[in-house]
C-alpha cells in the first residue's frame, strides 16, 4: 500500500473510478432545472469546460458536491456512488413539469484517472488532453477533464474503456481509488459524504476559493443563505488541510477538540493515509480556535492536528 501511495505522489499513474458515479441530465430545460438547483453557474458549463458544484438544502448546507460537465449536449454529474440515491431523490423533487430527465447512467461510461503522465494519455487517446484547470475535450465519444492537483491529473470518460486502459496501463502504475482521494485531499478538494451531508456550507469547505460556487447567478436552492455567509463576513469556520501522526484512521464526521472545551471545534471531511505513516486530512475547524490553540482528533487528549498549508489562495470570490 506504502508504495503505490508513494507513487501516486511521484509518478505516472492511472486508477479505476468506479466507485464514483453519473447521473446524466439532459432534456430541453435541463440547463434552467440545474441552474436552480446548483450552487455554480451552470451556463457556464459547455462541451470545453467542467466546473464543481453543489446541490444544498434549503438551509444552505451542502447535501453532496461533485463535478458537473457536458457532453453530446446533456450533463452529467460525478459524485460518490453512495450518494447517488440521494442525489437522484433530492433532484427528481423539484423536476415537476419541465422537459428534464434524470438517469443514473454509471454502466454506460468507464471512468479512468490519471495523474502525471500528459505524454503517455495522449499517446494513448489519439489526442492531447486540455493544458487547463477545469477545462473539457471531447473527442471520438472520449471524454477528458482537466482536474486540480500537484501532478497533472485527468479523468477519461468512455464508452470503450478496454483498448484505453490496456495502453495506459502499459504505461503508467495502478493506483487504489483511496490514493487517488489522497491526490484530491492534498488539492484540497473537499467530498462531502453521507457523513458530513448538510454539516456544511459551500465556504466552510472553501468552495469559493476553489471555484465550487457563484455569487451573481441569482436563486438557488439554499442561495439566501449562502449569500449571506459571504457578504455578511459570518464565516466561523473553514477548512483546513492537516496531518495527523497516527495509524489509526480516521473517519469523515469525526470531531475535532481543544483541550480546554468539551464542545467539538470542528470535523474531519476527508482522510487517507500518507506513504510517510501519517494520516493526512481535510477539517472543518472554528477559525479562531485553529488560530490559537492545539486542535485534537476524536477526544480533548486526541493526537494533535499539523496544520499545512493548502495549495490556493482562500481570498473571497466575488
Amino acid at each position: 500500500m506504502e508504495n503505490f501511495l508513494q507513487q501516486a505522489l511521484h509518478g505516472e499513474v492511472m486508477t479505476d473510478l468506479s466507485h464514483l458515479g453519473l447521473i446524466k441530465v439532459s432534456g430541453r430545460d435541463a440547463e434552467t432545472f440545474l441552474q436552480g438547483q446548483l450552487t455554480n453557474d451552470v451556463r457556464q458549463v459547455t462541451e470545453k469546460q467542467s466546473q464543481l458544484s453543489a446541490l444544498c438544502s434549503a438551509k444552505g448546507r451542502i447535501i453532496v458536491n461533485f463535478r458537473l460537465f457536458k457532453r453530446d449536449t446533456a450533463y452529467y454529474i460525478v459524485l460518490p456512488r453512495e450518494s447517488l440515491d440521494l442525489t437522484l431523490k433530492r433532484l427528481r423533487m423539484y423536476v415537476l413539469r419541465t422537459d428534464v430527465k434524470l438517469e443514473e447512467v454509471s454502466e454506460r461510461l468507464s471512468r479512468i484517472g490519471i495523474a502525471g503522465g500528459t505524454q503517455h494519455l495522449t499517446d494513448c487517446l489519439g489526442f492531447a488532453p486540455p493544458t487547463e484547470i477545469d477545462a473539457s475535450f471531447t473527442n471520438d465519444q472520449i471524454t477528458v477533464l482537466r482536474i486540480p492537483g500537484g501532478p497533472p491529473r485527468y479523468i477519461v470518460f468512455s464508452e470503450t474503456q478496454q483498448n484505453l486502459s490496456a495502453c495506459l496501463a502499459e504505461k503508467a502504475e495502478q493506483i487504489s481509488a483511496d490514493a487517488w482521494q489522497l491526490l484530491d485531499i492534498l488539492a484540497g478538494l473537499p467530498q462531502i459524504v453521507p457523513a458530513t451531508a448538510e454539516a456544511f456550507v459551500p465556504q466552510m469547505v472553501n468552495y469559493q476559493a476553489i471555484n465550487g460556487v457563484s455569487f451573481k447567478k441569482g436563486c438557488y436552492t439554499g442561495q439566501e443563505i449562502v449569500a449571506r455567509t459571504q457578504y455578511l463576513g459570518s464565516l466561523k469556520r473553514r477548512m483546513y488541510l492537516a496531518k495527523i501522526e497516527t495509524d489509526i484512521f480516521s473517519q469523515p464526521g469525526d470531531a475535532l477538540y481543544v483541550s480546554n472545551n468539551e464542545q467539538s471545534v470542528g470535523k474531519i471531511v476527508n482522510a487517507q493515509a500518507h506513504p510517510d505513516g501519517s494520516v493526512i486530512v481535510l477539517a472543518v475547524i472554528q477559525i479562531s480556535s485553529a488560530e490559537s490553540d492545539d486542535i485534537h482528533w476524536q477526544s480533548q487528549q486526541g493526537e494533535c492536528l499539523q496544520l499545512m498549508d493548502l495549495p490556493y489562495s482562500l481570498a473571497n470570490s466575488e
